[in-house]
């Protein structure tokens, strides 16, 4: 059963307890997106639904207020599963902004963290955990918390759960929890092992779509650069003299990351990186730096292409066009959010040609391939150390204590 998008004056026509109406008000929600008018209704009445939405679209209010609701009235706890830290700490400040006043709590169970606090936290018993499915079975295995009492299950971001591989984490959590929950999943894309899990997990789910699977943000201005490896640096900085706001730079490895992030910093840039190879606290002060303005351009690998939740970036650049094509979805819609206009620009290999035309087949646009500027002059590569940890990787271990060479006398023949 699909719905049709439909617009809503105000949340008041959505059967949302008045005690919620107030705390909306307060926070100036007034009126409900798309997702979020479809959505609500029917998580009230507590059907299970699959919500197919682009990220920025308000899906954590489209399944925070129906949890809030329910969990109000009965006793019991709600679940959000995301895939990576950022977008759990993003979600567990949005719901904290409702809970708060109605006075419920809320925590957060993410790898990186302190795993003793995380303990004491569940033990308190919030009404409301925000987790990523890795650090949560891992609480389940050391039995310092169990599902028993969850009422509601949201899993979101869906399919970057799976593309990064935690299909079977999520499975475990789905069985192990109450058969008689309430299923709430929402996924920018509809890949067949999200409706697999749905057909498995859920009890006739409603799936409401408020956009096609694969649809970008219709604000963002998007453009194709062919170019060579070795002029990338430069096309970079002649983007960036161009376009004076904000700027989120995609890359496609952790070593690219921080290779592009020291060579912006180098030539008068304030550039900050973000990547799973920087710590918890590293990556929220990354975050942090670029909301507040301290740092102007975000240098990230797909780690963040739906972990960041910032209103305002003029301008992404796909430095490496994405190993998952899907993900080029996901990354250009970080600009043109909250009703701004936003512009997203890909460099291409002459190689890659054929990736562009997939990607023009999933959003269903032709891409405009540019003319390369005139460059500023090539500056010379930044060297980066490579760490222990690398070169162990590489089969070097620098810890390793290496055999001594010993004198042998050259034998000679008299």
């Amino acid at each position: 059963m699909t719905q049709t998008q439909k617009e809503a004056p105000s949340f008041n026509q959505l059967g949302i307890i008045p005690n919620i109406l107030s705390v909306l008000a307060v926070r100036k929600f007034f009126v409900p997106t798309p997702i979020q008018h479809q959505c609500i209704p029917a998580a009230i009445e507590g059907k299970d639904v699959v919500g197919i939405a682009q990220t920025g679209t308000g899906k954590t209010l489209a399944f925070g207020i129906p949890m809030i609701q329910r969990l109000a009235r009965e006793h019991g706890q709600g679940l959000v599963l995301l895939p990576t830290r950022e977008l759990a700490l993003q979600v567990d400040e949005v719901l904290k902004k409702l809970c708060n006043p109605l006075g419920m709590r809320t925590g957060v169970v993410i790898g990186g963290a302190n795993m003793g606090q995380q303990v004491r936290m569940l033990r308190d018993r919030p009404h409301i955990v925000v987790a990523t499915p890795g650090r949560l079975i891992d609480h389940i295995l050391g039995k310092t918390y169990n599902l028993s009492n969850i009422k509601m299950i949201v899993l979101d971001e869906a399919d970057r759960m799976l593309d990064i591989g935690f299909m079977p984490q999520i499975r475990q959590i789905l069985s192990t929890a109450p058969v008689n929950r309430q299923t709430m999943m929402f996924s920018a894309t509809m890949p067949s092992a999200i409706s697999e899990l749905a057909a498995r997990y859920m009890k006739m789910p409603l799936r409401i779509e408020v956009a096609p699977s694969g649809t970008p943000a219709k604000n963002v201005e998007q453009e194709v650069y062919i170019v060579n490896k070795e002029n990338k640096a430069q096309l970079l900085e002649k983007l960036l003299i161009d376009n004076p706001g904000t700027v989120l730079v995609f890359s496609r490895t952790k070593f690219g990351a921080k290779k592009i992030t020291a060579s912006l910093n180098s030539i008068g840039h304030r550039a900050v990186e973000i990547h799973s190879n920087r710590s918890l606290a590293q990556r929220k002060a990354a975050m942090e730096g670029f909301r507040s303005g301290r740092y102007r351009i975000l240098v990230a690998t797909d780690i963040a292409a739906r972990g960041i939740d910032v209103v305002g970036i003029s301008l992404v650049i796909n430095y490496d066009l994405p190993d998952n094509l899907d993900d080029y979805v996901h990354r250009i819609g970080r600009t043109g959010r909250a009703g701004m206009f936003g512009k997203a620009v890909s460099f291409a290999a002459p190689d890659e040609r054929g990736s562009v035309k997939q990607i023009e087949r999933l959003i269903r646009r032709t891409l405009p391939i540019l003319g390369l500027p005139v460059l500023p002059p090539r500056r010379e590569p930044i060297k980066i150390a490579v760490s222990d940890d690398q070169r162990q990787r590489r089969g070097f271990n620098p810890h390793k204590r290496r055999p001594e060479k010993r004198f042998v006398p050259r034998r000679r023949n008299w």
